[in-house]
């Protein structure tokens, strides 16, 4: 804390500032958190939190402190030769300290912060956009106490007791649950971290599961066309086939379609699939009734399906087409005077579109 700088908001109570960054930095060493600072000057908070963190240090309890310095710059802290702490220096290749020190942020499992300027704030709106836990002691002003009060619109995994403790005046017990909250922030981010890398796993292995069952499903169709009988009065078996073998089709289409979708269900994929070759199935075998009367009697179930089956996927991969036509009315026929037992029969299957939906401590300065 550079007492010769404006600080906007101003700095507060500086004469207990000091050390309070020394019991930071000891609590963070018996909570077995490594450092991650940035300069050496007396005028910013890293040099009192290293000094209270190898002050606590012990051969039971070491620590490491890291250093990220501009390349053309050196840090020291002047820890003493026996030292259980162990100081690293991690020299960055640019010029700049602003490189080195958003770059670190990001990487950091938690940032704290204490009194500081424009670029505390920044530093502390940045990771609270990128969801690094952060302990603003608001209780010493400056760019700190502004995080502090961006805090309370994200949250960032901290409670309101937490809240109300980062905003209360400084007491000689709040180092250690001031650090304890930190690390309830960090313990919660890894805990939201592992639930999406879970639910990411599910989500794949749901999307294998339908693709594999949209398989299932063509291969099924495609047996019926082989297995299906002659041409013959109508039957059970016929009609059941006839019927049964678009439906699968479609189960299949809606499976496919739901693989470039996020956020829906396999299972309502593929019961609304069903519903649309349902009834695009229905009203094109009707519209072929309604033109052959006859057609049951001499019913050619192996040549229908070649035209059912397709129809069938086609509605079931454009659902939602078929639904809007049904709302206005239209529905998905063959054009009228085509015999469904000619040789080369004509069907005119819906047109489909479809794709994925369009959619450490801080330093101070």
């Amino acid at each position: 804390m550079d007492s010769s700088r404006d600080y906007n908001p101003p700095l507060k109570a500086t004469d207990t500032a000091r050390e309070a960054c020394r019991s930071l930095g000891a609590e963070l060493l018996r909570a077995g958190c490594d450092l991650a600072v940035f300069s050496s000057k007396n005028t910013y908070i890293e040099a009192d939190v290293v000094q209270g963190y190898a002050a606590a240090g012990t051969a039971e309890s070491p620590g490491t402190v890291f250093a990220y310095p501009p390349r053309h710059r050196t840090v020291d802290f002047a820890l003493p030769p026996d030292s259980a702490v162990t100081m690293q220096t991690v020299r960055d290749t640019s010029g700049e300290w602003e490189v080195s020190y958003y770059r670190t942020l990001l990487n950091s499992d938690g940032v704290l912060m204490v009194g500081g300027g424009q670029s505390t704030r920044v530093a502390g709106i940045v990771a609270l956009s990128q969801g690094v836990p952060v302990l603003p002691v608001a209780a010493f002003g400056g760019g700190a106490s502004q995080v502090w009060v961006n805090l309370d619109k994200t949250r960032n995994g901290a409670g309101d007791a937490d809240i109300a403790l980062m905003g209360d005046d400084w007491q000689p017990d709040a180092a250690s649950r001031l650090v304890a909250c930190l690390l309830r922030q960090r313990t919660q981010r890894l805990s939201a971290e592992a639930e999406a890398r879970r639910a990411g796993r599910f989500g794949a292995l749901r999307a294998s599961a339908s693709l594999a069952l949209s398989v299932l499903c063509m291969l099924l169709a495609i047996a019926a066309i082989v297995f299906a009988p002659g041409a013959g009065p109508a039957s059970a078996k016929s009609l059941t086939m006839l019927l049964l073998a678009p439906l699968v089709a479609a189960t299949a289409g809606a499976l496919i379609r739901h693989s470039f979708e996020t956020g829906s269900s396999p299972l309502r994929a593929a019961v609304r699939g069903l519903g649309a070759g349902l009834v695009s199935v229905l009203l094109y075998c009707a519209s072929q009734l309604l033109t052959v009367p006859a057609l049951l009697d001499t019913l050619d179930v192996r040549r229908l399906l070649f035209f059912t089956i397709p129809l069938g996927f086609s509605a079931g991969f454009t659902f939602d087409l078929v639904f809007e036509r049904l709302r206005a009315g239209a529905g998905p026929v063959a054009p009228p005077g085509v015999d469904p037992l000619a040789t080369t029969p004509a069907v005119a299957p819906v047109a489909a579109q479809s794709g994925p939906p369009q959619v450490g401590a801080a330093p101070q300065r």
